[in-house]
């Protein structure tokens, strides 16, 4: 039986989190007939007892080990009847009328391969929803702290503008993405080779290669909390986004760009390493954050394939 949409979302020790998801969904389900699908990728909470006992609607694909973010969403694309496919990270919340806006819009919008939301934090303030494609100067100034200092903290993200209408940009937050099924058969899934971080940025300019356009919609409320699964590994968090982000810029910028953005990589991260270890040091531990070591990056850079 063909569903209007089949929402995916996908699990890694986050029980409560992907309870709360799902209740939102049921809470505000839209006007469109759905399924859903959940992927848990090797949980030891109690996160797959839990949907067996309470959820048993929703279809369950268990891994044995945690295969990524990616991986994970292809497994439930590949089986989903949707006319539209939903992802949605598990620690999203889903408020009223949002699934039916981002419907509307791709219903209305022939050409919209990727409809993504407008993301809220969990006290109500706006979070990054969208933004342009990378380059080496945006990663420049990501990286250095000065695209925040000179464009706003939501840089490289886009600020919240009052009254806002849908338009097309260049990707959007992979926390919530509706995706047209033809656009999908066409270009593919998530590429496997993302292991976490920068997968959307890489299926929405694969996307706009074929033909098909990403768009914003600011009318879908979601809220998303943001971090869940890695906020227990904050230097491996980092160390993943940054081998993502060079592996995207080998695959579509080429080697040369690739280069020059491990060498910013290694430099500034080098400079942040030294600068925050020796805070911890002369304050106790009060002052400074963990950063992923330059030597621990070098290594893993050598590994990245495009």
């Amino acid at each position: 039986m063909t569903s209007d949409i089949s929402i995916i979302i996908v699990n890694w020790n986050t029980r409560q989190l992907l309870k709360d998801c799902l209740d939102s969904l049921q809470a505000n389900p839209g006007a469109v007939s759905c399924e859903i699908w959940v992927v848990d990728n090797a949980s030891t909470d109690g996160s797959v007892e839990m949907l067996r006992a309470d959820y048993p609607h929703v279809n369950l694909i268990q891994n044995r080990a945690n295969v990524g973010f990616a991986r994970a969403n292809n497994q439930a694309m590949r089986k989903a009847s949707g006319r539209y496919l939903l992802l949605l990270n598990t620690d999203t919340r889903v408020t009223p009328g949002a699934v039916d806006a981002m419907l509307n819009l791709a219903e209305e919008k022939q050409q919209a391969g990727i409809v993504g939301a407008c993301l809220f934090n969990a006290d109500g303030s706006f979070q990054a929803s969208y933004a342009e494609f990378p380059n080496l100067w945006r990663e420049f100034l990501i990286l250095s702290g000065l695209g925040r200092l000179f464009f706003g903290n939501f840089y490289p993200n886009h600020a919240p503008i009052p009254g806002e209408m849908p338009h097309p940009v260049d990707y959007v937050q992979g926390a919530c993405l509706l995706v047209r099924r033809e656009a999908y058969e066409e270009v593919g899934g998530l590429d496997e080779g993302y292991f976490m971080y920068s997968e959307e940025v890489d299926w929405c300019f694969a996307m706009r290669d074929a033909g098909w356009q990403i768009w914003y919609q600011p009318e879908a409320a979601i809220i998303h909390l943001g971090g869940a699964s890695s906020a227990s590994r904050p230097t491996a968090r980092e160390l993943d986004l940054y081998l993502s982000r060079v592996r995207f810029f080998r695959k579509h910028y080429g080697r040369t760009a690739a280069l020059c953005l491990e060498i910013m990589l290694l430099y500034l991260t080098a400079v942040k390493y030294i600068f925050h270890r020796a805070a911890r040091a002369v304050s106790r531990e009060r002052v400074g954050r963990r950063v992923v070591s330059p030597f621990a990056l070098a290594s893993r850079l050598r590994g990245i394939e495009a």
